[in-house]
């Protein structure tokens, strides 16, 4: 096989449907017999769309979602108890920006029904799957990699794969294996997670609350509901140690939380588990290195968020997103493997940034002193889509600038920008772009667009790479644009594009010639 993923969450199982839509030969090891019942995400953000969308998955995930209550229905409250007096929360931090920044909407859908859709749709591009099979050891050289799996019978195999993926979470044992540190506060708290049933209309009356932060019956507790009927919650609470091992004990935590005995039924969130609870860290930290030879770290194992603002299973797709096109470029020799070391470079500032982000809102709404007192709040949209690679102001930059996500923009067809990109580079170019039709790469598809492009005269032109990022722009036409192509693409594809840490060595409408690339 081409590469192995070690995880099969979210993250894991993205990995593998990028993976296979970029045409690369993958298998996913998960330990659990199933994807987790626990819904943990509740909701995909609109970026995260924005990504399925170009495999293909967005109509799906559409139709699975649910009426659970749009952004302005959605209602936070803080608590002693959840039948107690209510003081509801403002929403102005992540209020969302004006509608046409995407084509995408977020989608209301508990994540494990999300991973089934992504879990699907990968095995439709020919991801190979495999539930209930750990890692059992592994190692790698200039190579490739050779690893032991071990099946839910106690059967060992043993695979090799060219590279190796770690999305086996904040534990990750492989990140351990290579010594691999992380930077950041580190465990910030214990959480005991129970999922349950209940009818709370008694309680709450004509209230509607969708997250409440209680005091009750511990400090940090959060309580959200799952559907619109208000029937399905999820409770998070400060670890109690001793207890939560039992349906009694769960039962009790949950009561206490609700200010009422109403009655209610636990559920189990982990498949083939007899466990009523799901422990698990409250972190935030961010893996020192992203790669080591031929690993890569994504999602929880790259780095821990606190859980407002929803950033880590975005950002870890993100991850998966970034990676995934590389891999591709070098696997079918498109590229030098060099690419890859854009990788960490590019996705390590992001999620220290996005980390900060989520430690400022876990301090506002769980009244944790975890801030950041240098982290300035960013409107949530901003933080997901907003983010600029190889530039230390990490959110502010101009439409379309080098480094950027490519801005949506309807086109006369009906479709968006976006829907352009996805596979392999395009070179959008304008009314005055006549020259630019001539060029040709193989890496390469031209579009000449019935629109002014943002930054760029009418002949002018902008370079997107697969994962829809901005890798050049060139404000006008120069005399020989296919030399220019030629000498941007052998950066792009050899780890010298100006989204990476070497982009000082090159300015965005002028490059040395080819022969100083890595062939």
């Amino acid at each position: 096989m081409k590469v192995l993923v070690v995880g099969g969450g979210l993250v894991g199982l993205s990995t593998a449907l990028f993976l296979a839509w970029h045409g690369v030969e993958c298998t996913v090891v998960e330990r659990h017999q199933d994807v987790l019942r626990h819904p943990r995400m509740r909701s995909l953000a609109p970026r995260l769309v924005e990504m399925y969308r170009q495999v293909g998955l967005e109509p799906e995930l559409v139709r699975a979602g649910d009426a659970f209550a749009d952004h302005a229905e959605f209602t936070m409250v803080r608590a002693e108890t959840l039948g107690g007096v209510h003081t509801v929360l403002d929403k102005h931090q992540d209020a969302g920006l004006a509608d046409d920044i995407s084509p995408c909407r977020g989608i209301p859908i508990d994540q494990d029904r999300a991973e089934r859709l992504v879990w699907r749709r990968a095995k439709q591009l020919g991801a190979d799957v495999r539930f209930g099979v750990s890692l059992k050891d592994f190692s790698h050289d200039g190579a490739g990699v050779t690893a032991r799996l071990r099946a839910a019978d106690g059967t060992v195999s043993t695979v090799t794969a060219e590279y190796l993926i770690a999305a086996d979470g904040a534990n990750s044992g492989i990140r351990h294996r290579l010594g691999i540190g992380m930077t950041g506060p580190g465990e910030i708290s214990r959480m005991l997670s129970i999922l349950f049933e209940a009818d709370l209309d008694p309680l709450l009356g004509d209230r509607s609350v969708h997250m409440a932060f209680l005091t009750q019956p511990h400090p940090q507790t959060y309580l959200m509901s799952l559907d619109p009927q208000r029937r399905r919650w999820v409770l998070g609470t400060s670890d109690p140690g001793d207890r939560g091992a039992t349906r009694d004990d769960c039962e009790a935590l949950v009561h206490a939380a609700l200010g009422g005995e109403p009655p209610l039924r636990i559920l189990p969130p982990v498949p083939g588990s007899t466990s009523p609870a799901l422990r698990f860290g409250l972190g935030a930290a961010v893996a020192d290195r992203f790669r080591d030879g031929r690993v890569f770290l994504v999602g929880d194992a790259a780095h821990h968020m606190p859980p407002p603002g929803g950033f880590g299973g975005a950002t870890g797709v993100a991850d998966a997103h970034n990676l995934a096109w590389k891999l591709a470029a070098v696997l079918t020799g498109r590229a030098d493997s060099a690419l890859l070391d854009t990788y960490h470079a590019e996705r390590h500032p992001v999620a220290e940034f996005t980390m900060r982000q989520a430690l400022a809102r876990a301090s506002t709404r769980l009244g944790a002193d975890w801030t950041d007192r240098e982290a300035t709040i960013v409107e949530r949209t901003a933080v997901m889509m907003g983010y600029r690679y190889g530039s230390e102001d990490i959110v502010s930059a101009e439409p379309a600038a080098v480094g950027t996500r490519f801005p949506h923009l309807w086109l006369p067809s009906g479709e968006s920008s976006l829907d352009l990109f996805g596979s392999g580079f395009v070179l959008l170019t304008s009314s005055g772009g006549e020259a630019w039709g001539r060029v040709g790469h193989e890496s390469l598809t031209v579009n000449r667009l019935p629109i002014d492009l943002p930054g760029v005269d009418p002949d002018g032109a902008i370079l997107v790479r697969p994962d829809g990022f901005v890798a050049w722009r060139g404000r006008a036409c120069p005399d020989d644009p296919q030399a220019t192509i030629d000498r941007v693409m052998a950066a792009s594809l050899h780890g010298n594009s100006p989204v990476t840490e070497s982009s000082s060595v090159l300015s965005p409408t002028e490059f040395p010639p080819p022969s100083v690339f890595r062939r």
